[in-house]
């Protein structure tokens, strides 16, 4: 992991744990979530479409064996649906946005049931512009949130109720691959899921994004 993003996470997970250095917390959150935004907006920057959806290390073991639009589409389709479904109990930015029709996606859930070159053939038919709106929008949602949030609330816990609405609004995956994450969310408590999916979540795939974009970038 790199070492500044290590470092801000570490603070961060201490500060929310103590209610006096709380909003430190939030706020070193924020500024751990703007540093990995700058990165996801630098693929924009030095990726063509095609590279978008190229998966080099199809065969590896690790989260770099996927392509860039899809950790950028799976970071962002989880964190809705942990945001808005589970926490705020309220509808998903991408129905809400209607997401699917803008980024021509032809899946709803968060891609966990797809595996090497499917991964690369859902890629492909991505509108990349449409995906990073998708995820300007699912970012701005998840910061007035976390800036809403209290110390106190920090111990709510996620419950049957709210597993079943993420099992009513279908974008889980009923596969073996999937369906395990709505058991993990619904065993945490708010605290629990800033970690995972929030900050944690975010740098792992990151920066297995930036391995995939290094690799399609290098000069031969």
């Amino acid at each position: 992991m790199n070492k500044s993003r290590s470092e801000l996470n570490k603070t961060m997970q201490l500060q929310l744990k103590k209610k006096e250095t709380f909003p430190k917390g939030i706020k070193t959150l924020l500024a751990l979530r703007k540093e990995l935004m700058e990165q996801m907006l630098e693929f924009k920057k030095i990726l063509t479409a095609e590279q978008f959806s190229a998966i080099p290390f199809i065969n590896a073991n690790g989260y770099h064996c996927k392509t860039v639009a899809y950790s950028l589409w799976h970071i962002i389709r989880i964190e809705d649906i942990v945001t808005n479904t589970m926490i705020k109990k309220d509808r998903q930015v991408f129905f809400t946005g209607d997401y699917q029709q803008k980024i021509n996606s032809p899946i709803i859930t968060t891609g966990n049931e797809l595996v090497k070159q499917v991964i690369a053939d859902f890629s492909s038919q991505l509108d990349i512009d449409g995906l990073y709106n998708y995820i300007a929008d699912v970012d701005k949602s998840t910061t007035k949130l976390l800036q809403q949030l209290t110390f106190e609330d920090m111990k709510i816990k996620m419950t049957e109720s709210d597993k079943d609405a993420v099992r009513k609004t279908k974008t889980v995956s009923e596969s073996e691959n999937a369906v395990w994450l709505i058991d993990y969310w619904g065993g945490k408590d708010i605290r629990g899921l800033i970690q995972m999916p929030l900050s944690r979540h975010w740098i792992m795939h990151i920066e297995a994004a930036e391995r995939i974009a290094n690799k399609l970038t290098e000069k031969k």
